[in-house]
């Protein structure tokens, strides 16, 4: 069974940041939110270390409000005719990924993986099936400073024509063994090999983690 990933200063940091953050929200004694205010500052502190930038992950945390939750993201898996499957390279690190992104307030997670798609590659697509629902901290991804499910879709290419953003630098269409450099923040080779899996059998049940906390 898949274990957190996670670094366990990060993990605790991020485990303070949600409580201190839920309790600023629903606590009503001034005195509880003064140690809530400061718990949520030892946990930046924790998760800025080593390099110190405690005034930037601060920021991260502080970006939460009401009861805090995991946060969402949508990738989009979109094969063609020869089962090559449809990828971006990031202008963020140099490296190819899936197209994808955070899932805006009051957009279906299928509607965002499709505006991913066309805003990222030119191409539009229609979300057919959810084929994983993955949580980053149980897979091979680098340490993030927030807890998110990754939510990936099998779509069907629709139409238009290969154009990178400027968020994405190149288009490219590639089978399961020529994957290029993985940006693996966003994506990891098992996913993606798990989503050719997908693509070649309908029937396969949508994936998720089975443990976890």
């Amino acid at each position: 069974m898949p274990d957190d990933r996670r670094p366990p200063l990060l993990r605790w940091a991020q485990e303070l940041a949600a409580l201190a953050h839920t309790g600023l929200e629903f606590g009503d004694d001034e005195f509880d939110r003064q140690r809530y205010r400061r718990v949520a500052e030892i946990a930046a502190e924790m998760a800025a270390f080593p390099s110190g930038d405690v005034v930037s992950v601060a920021e991260l945390f502080a970006g939460a409000g009401g009861y805090v939750t995991p946060k969402v993201i949508c990738r989009a898996a979109t094969f063609d005719d020869q089962d090559r499957i449809l990828m971006v390279r990031e202008v963020a690190d140099g490296r190819w990924t899936l197209p994808g992104g955070w899932i805006d307030v009051g957009e279906s997670p299928a509607a965002a993986a499709e505006r991913e798609t066309f805003e990222e590659t030119g191409y539009r697509v229609r979300a057919r099936k959810l084929a994983g629902v993955y949580d980053k901290r149980l897979h091979d991804h680098p340490p993030a400073p927030h807890h998110s499910y990754l939510l990936f879709f099998l779509c069907d290419l629709v139409g238009g024509e290969p154009a990178g953003s400027y968020e994405t630098s190149a288009v490219g269409w590639f089978t399961v063994d020529e994957l290029p450099e993985l940006s693996t923040g966003r994506a990891t080779a098992a996913q993606i090999r798990r989503m050719f899996a997908h693509h070649q059998d309908p029937t396969l049940p949508t994936d998720f983690d089975v443990t976890g906390s």
